[in-house]
């Protein structure tokens, strides 16, 4: 009964918010609440909602300031040479610059967290999107995939998870995954040349002084420049140039648009191009800081924040004005982080997660115990779209490996193959670093959903089927 409960339960959430029939965060509250009624634990209901917070409070207190530290840095002008070099290069051909956002996304993966990977891409690439009315799903799904194939590395989580539940070494199950990996990332800077194609086709190209010095409230049609444009290939304000949009497309108003396009102006009065190199330092020593694990990462950031504010902002009202202006997205990021708190506290509590996964392992037929690292990398994709990954590496792995063996399947297959499915774990709603991609690029959750499952999911076959290739898997 908890299975069925737990799957309805997890199915139920999914389509409201594909729907758009409840907010995330009401679904997140909502749903499990009333499940958690009726599987009769309502009484316990406070206990799994506070043990759920307590787990995630050290990542919404992360998030709510490395939002106020990036904010700030945006302000003051951090990001600024790179959207300039960015576009410069992609000579507002919205191809290259869809591309552009896959490679930006996997080199600052680097680092290993993705909520600071998502931060920065939006930070740098979101002012581009908008001036050319391009597709922020494209965005944020590109950027969401790039960073789960990247999200393999051995500090990344997943590949120190594997290997300590399984007792393994970390570097013996990355290092022969890394062709397979390497794939992976391929088959995404595909994918992102493919939709740019689309974005391109859809939209025309401009050269990059057309770029620059449109106009927010400019309303007439801008002949498509450069190779590849043609009269019928022209940029609308507002509107699609053709009739291939979808769903998948996004659309902002006029207003927002002059709202939000400030990344290139070169004369917002917060910049602060005397103290570029001080931010830059900063910055560099607070991700060096990070990778090296000096300090919890919340910590990190919340000193962070305090000394970027103070030393570009020394005047209080300055202070407040900065903090205000960022406190719209801390408080949908840090609202959804705790909303999700109930579902994984509810989840876990009341045992469907244990239940869940249980049924899965035990669905898998005999015959298939030979193939078993096969059957883990396959049943990666959907357990740790619907889990979190502490839950899969914890309790799933360990079970599948144990089968695994009695069929002479080593727990090193069974630990590589677990992390096929990491492209599309980043997008899962258990995911809070998710909450910050869409929350910055201003991008429904449900729409994000939509556009990226089925591209991840690919990306996740490719780095399975990569995998069994090269014989790692």
């Amino acid at each position: 009964m908890l299975t069925i409960l737990g799957f309805a339960m997890i199915a139920t959430f999914l389509v409201l918010i594909m729907t758009k029939k409840m907010s995330p965060i009401a679904a997140l509250v909502l749903i499990p609440a009333l499940f958690c009624v009726a599987v009769g634990q309502g009484a316990k209901l406070g206990d799994y909602v506070i043990d759920g917070v307590g787990n995630l409070a050290p990542t919404a207190a992360m998030l709510m300031f490395a939002i106020v530290y990036f904010g700030v840095m945006i302000d003051v002008g951090l990001f600024d040479p790179i959207v300039r070099g960015i576009l410069r290069f992609c000579k507002a051909d919205p191809m290259r610059i869809v591309v552009g956002t896959a490679v930006l996304a996997a080199i600052v993966s680097l680092d290993g967290d993705g909520s600071t990977t998502f931060m920065i891409t939006v930070s740098a690439m979101y002012p581009l999107y908008k001036r050319l009315k391009m597709s922020l799903v494209v965005m944020t799904g590109v950027a969401a995939t790039a960073n789960g194939v990247m999200n393999t590395l051995p500090w990344g989580g997943p590949t120190a998870r594997a290997a300590t539940a399984l007792k393994l070494d970390a570097s013996e199950i990355f290092v022969p995954m890394i062709p397979a990996l390497a794939v992976g990332l391929l088959a995404v800077f595909l994918l992102s040349y493919v939709l740019g194609l689309r974005e391109r086709k859809r939209l025309g190209m401009l050269t990059l002084d057309e770029a620059l010095v449109r106009e927010p409230e400019q309303e007439t049609v801008l002949a498509g420049a450069g190779t590849g444009a043609s009269g019928g290939d022209r940029l609308r304000k507002g509107s699609a140039a053709s009739g291939t949009g979808s769903a998948d497309l996004t659309e902002d108003d006029d207003e927002e648009d002059e709202e939000e396009f400030k990344g290139l102006d070169p004369n917002r009065s917060t910049l602060r191009p005397k103290l570029y190199w001080f931010n830059a330092g900063l910055t560099i020593a607070l991700l060096t800081a990070m990778i090296m694990e000096l300090m919890p990462i919340p910590v990190l950031f919340l000193l962070g924040a305090a000394l970027a504010l103070t030393v570009n902002f020394p005047h209080m009202p300055d202070q407040r004005a900065r903090i205000a202006a960022h406190a719209d997205n801390v408080l949908n990021v840090s609202g959804m982080v705790f909303a999700a708190a109930v579902f994984t506290g509810v989840l876990t509590g009341t045992g469907m997660v244990e239940n869940m996964a249980d049924w899965v392992v035990g669905a898998v037929p005999d015959a298939m115990g030979p193939h078993m690292a096969i059957v883990t990398g396959l049943l990666s994709l959907p357990l740790t779209y619907f889990m979190s990954n502490d839950g899969f590496y914890f309790g799933v792995v360990p079970v599948l490996a144990e089968a695994g063996a009695a069929h002479g399947v080593s727990p090193l297959e069974i630990a590589r193959a677990s992390l096929a499915g990491q492209a599309l774990h980043m997008s899962s709603p258990l995911v809070p670093a998710v909450y910050v991609l869409v929350g910055m690029a201003k991008v429904e959750f449900g729409d994000h959903t939509r556009f990226t499952v089925k591209w991840a999911v690919l990306t996740s076959l490719v780095v399975l089927g990569a995998g069994i290739l090269f014989g790692t898997i």
